[in-house]
């Protein structure tokens, strides 16, 4: 178990935790040292072994002086036969946007062993940038107020998201396994840039790159493996994946491939010739080999030994998804210009047979083949959580006709969905029209925030879709629930 603190001193200090079966600490059953140094910005890390399995137990940080931190719970992963395993998860957590009502709800509801955060646990933007200073909730002051580049920069913002009560106090009540998404380094990283880093002002991506990883291996309670994976007694086998910094290459842009065409037909051969060409070359990486091959016996060796599901912990929809060309006249006026090109690039692009996002596994679909045949081979009861979008979703996933599994999409925390910038067009219809365009599309919500508890038995995952009332107030209170469940084996679910 890896424990997390903060204590800032004067000078490098050696901190004691301990780890007690009560919450009063009268019997400690482990002990250890840890420092707190600068060079790693106050925060340290313990790791504690020796423990029971399946085991809630009570940690704490002792100073030189006898000062005591808050005392944190968390607890072990089960080993051999379990009834049942519940996992809190979490994706895009905007703080000018609003409080972490969702962080707050499950940490009064006290029903889940593990949070799972999907990425975007911060955002990189400047103050007034997403969101604008019209969006931003004037209770949320960000530092610093500039975009964060250098390693100083990270530190700040993480350190003004953990100020967050709701935040902290996710973090003192559950264990959790994290994944960075793009907005942990730029929006749209990949291994070798990003869409929202221009090195002839902000300087070399890698050092950018590396002093994003720092900070947050700093800052979050996770280990520096940059992929991992979890064993959840006879339940589950959670591979922490890494859609993002460790293998990708540059996503495409459909803009670019329509770019200076001047009439539809000259749209349509581009995106064709596309289409057939880069789009679907075999060799194109987002996991990268070594983790592509890392997966794939991964997955065997889960089913080997009669595992029940094997869920993939990760960042972005794997699920195809075709802009609907139904909703393209409903869009009305007064959208930024940016947004109505990326309306038009995707309304084309589902007509000739290509996804809405190519940020996502659409964008590489030779690596998600990859993927969902090792699935196949291992004979794999597959779940795949993703996060990213800021809406919900769930799919059947198939490749070539056979059941590979199901995908959950989790809702943002803080950042807006759909209905921020489709606001012309009701969610309800929104969301049947996206249904409706895509097969592999169960359902999906388009405008309410919050999270999602994925409960897991032997025979069955069900996951309950939780959504805060909103965001510009602090509050626990939910404007409603969806539960959706997949037997194992069956590679559907039930909506």
């Amino acid at each position: 178990m890896l424990l997390w603190t903060r204590y800032v001193a004067e000078a490098e200090t050696a901190l004691t935790w301990q780890v007690s079966e009560t919450e009063d600490f009268a019997k400690p059953i482990a002990e250890g040292s840890v420092a707190a140094s600068p060079a790693r910005d106050w925060c340290a890390k313990g790791v504690v072994t020796g423990l029971s399995p399946d085991r809630w137990y009570f940690y704490r940080f002792l100073a030189p002086g006898g000062a005591a931190s808050p005392v944190g719970r968390t607890r072990t992963l089960p080993e051999g036969p379990s009834a049942t395993f519940r996992l809190a998860v979490f994706s895009c957590s905007n703080f000018g946007f609003g409080w972490f009502n969702a962080y707050g709800h499950v940490a009064e509801a006290n029903d889940a062993d593990l949070a799972v955060h999907l990425g975007d646990y911060i955002y990189e933007y400047a103050a007034g940038t997403y969101p604008d200073t019209g969006a931003a909730n004037p209770e949320r002051v960000l530092a610093p107020t500039t975009e964060i580049v250098a390693l100083t920069d990270y530190r700040l913002r993480y350190a003004t998201y953990r100020a967050d009560p709701d935040c902290q106090r996710l973090h003192q009540v559950l264990p959790m396994i994290a994944v960075w998404d793009d907005h942990e380094s730029a929006n749209d990283s990949y291994k070798d840039g990003a869409q929202n880093h221009q090195s002839e002002t902000e300087g070399d991506w890698a050092a950018r790159k590396a002093a994003a990883k720092q900070a947050y291996r700093e800052w979050m309670p996770v280990s520096d493996a940059p992929y991992a994976a979890y064993q959840v007694g006879d339940l589950a086998t959670l591979f922490r994946l890494d859609t993002r910094l460790e293998g990708r290459e540059k996503q495409f842009s459909l803009e670019t491939v329509l770019a200076g065409k001047t009439d539809p037909q000259a749209d349509i051969a581009a995106l064709d010739a596309f289409r057939t060409g880069e789009w679907a070359n075999p060799e194109r990486q987002l996991l990268g080999q070594a983790q592509d091959a890392w997966l794939a016996e991964g997955l065997a060796a889960s089913t080997a030994k009669g595992t029940a599901w094997q869920v993939l912990v990760q960042q972005v929809l794997i699920g195809n998804l075709k802009s609907p060309q139904s909703l393209y006249a409903q869009i009305g006026d007064g959208l930024p210009d940016y947004v109505r090109q990326r309306l038009t690039a995707s309304a084309m692009a589902s007509k000739a047979g290509l996804p809405l996002n190519m940020d996502a596994w659409d964008g590489y679909p030779a690596a998600r083949e990859r993927v969902f045949k090792a699935a196949l081979a291992a004979d794999a009861n597959l779940i795949v959580l993703a996060g990213d979008t800021h809406n919900g979703w769930a799919f059947d996933l198939t490749q070539d006709g056979a059941k590979v599994g199901v995908e959950l999409g989790v809702c943002s925390v803080s950042s807006p969905g759909f209905e921020s910038y489709l606001s012309t067009i009701k969610p309800d219809v929104l969301a049947a029209a996206l249904v409706a365009e895509n097969e592999q599309l169960k359902w999906a919500d388009t405008a309410q925030r919050g999270y999602m508890v994925v409960e897991l038995t032997t025979a069955r995952a069900t996951t309950e879709y939780r959504f805060s009332t909103g965001v510009k107030q602090r509050s626990t209170t939910l404007a409603g629930t969806k539960r959706i469940a997949t037997d194992k084996g069956s590679g559907t679910l039930a909506v």
